[in-house]
C-alpha cells in the first residue's frame, strides 16, 4: 500500500487559514478604524451645524435687542407726545372754562364794588395770599360799605363756577395808608381768595 505524506497539504492550510485570520483582522480593524472616523465625521458635521444654529440664533438676537430698544425709544416718545398732546387739549379745554370765570366775575359783582385787582394761580393761594394746591382767583377790590363784600362773598358761593371764598383782609383807606389813591379816600380796601370749579357740562349750560 503507497503512503501518502499529508504533512505539507496541512502546514499549506494551516498558513491558509493564518492568512486568512489575519486578513481578517486587519479588514475587521480597518472597518472598525473607518467606522470611528465616520461616526467622528458625522459628530462633526453635527457640531458645526449647531454652532452655525446658535451664532444664527445670536444674530438674530442681537437684531431683536436691537429693535426692542427702538421700540422701548418709540414708547417713551409716544408718552412724551400723548403728555404734550393732553397739556395741549387741557388747555384748550380749560380756555373756554377761564374766560367763563371771568364773565361770572363781571356778573357776581355788587353795584357799590368794584375789582382793583384780579390774580389766577393754578395752584392757588395760601392764608398768606402765597401759591398753594388749588386752581384759585386771588380778589382785591374797593368798597363803600362792607355789605357789599358779604353779598360779593354770597354771590360767588352760590356760583356753579366758585368755591367757598375766604375773606383776609378788609380795611379803611386813610392818608396815612400806603396804598391810598386820593380819589378812593374813605373807601374800604378788600382782599379775598376764592377756589375755581369745575361744573359739569349740564350745570354749565
Amino acid at each position: 500500500m503507497a503512503k501518502i505524506n499529508l504533512r505539507p497539504w496541512r502546514e499549506e492550510r494551516a498558513a491558509a487559514k493564518q492568512k486568512e485570520f489575519v486578513t481578517n483582522v486587519a479588514a475587521s480593524a480597518l472597518f472598525g478604524l473607518a467606522l470611528v472616523l465616520l461616526v467622528g465625521y458625522y459628530y462633526d458635521v453635527q457640531f458645526d451645524r449647531q454652532v452655525a444654529r446658535n451664532d444664527y440664533l445670536k444674530s438674530e438676537i442681537a437684531k431683536l435687542d436691537l429693535k426692542i430698544e427702538e421700540i422701548e425709544d418709540l414708547k417713551k416718545q409716544r408718552e412724551r407726545l400723548l403728555e404734550r398732546l393732553n397739556a395741549i387739549q387741557e388747555l384748550q379745554g380749560n380756555r373756554p372754562i377761564i374766560v367763563r370765570n371771568f364773565d361770572e366775575l363781571v356778573r357776581v359783582l355788587p353795584d357799590g364794588l368794584h375789582y382793583v385787582s384780579l390774580e389766577r394761580s393754578e395752584n392757588g393761594f395760601d392764608d398768606a395770599g402765597q401759591a398753594s394746591s388749588e386752581d384759585a382767583i386771588k380778589i382785591s377790590g374797593l368798597v363803600h360799605q362792607n355789605e357789599d363784600v358779604s353779598e360779593l362773598m354770597r354771590n360767588l358761593n352760590d356760583s356753579i363756577w366758585f368755591g367757598e371764598p375766604d375773606l383776609s383782609v378788609v380795611e379803611r383807606l386813610d392818608e396815612k395808608n400806603s396804598k391810598v389813591v386820593v380819589e378812593h379816600q374813605g373807601q374800604n380796601m378788600f382782599n379775598l381768595v376764592v377756589d375755581l370749579a369745575k361744573p359739569k357740562a349740564e350745570e354749565a349750560e
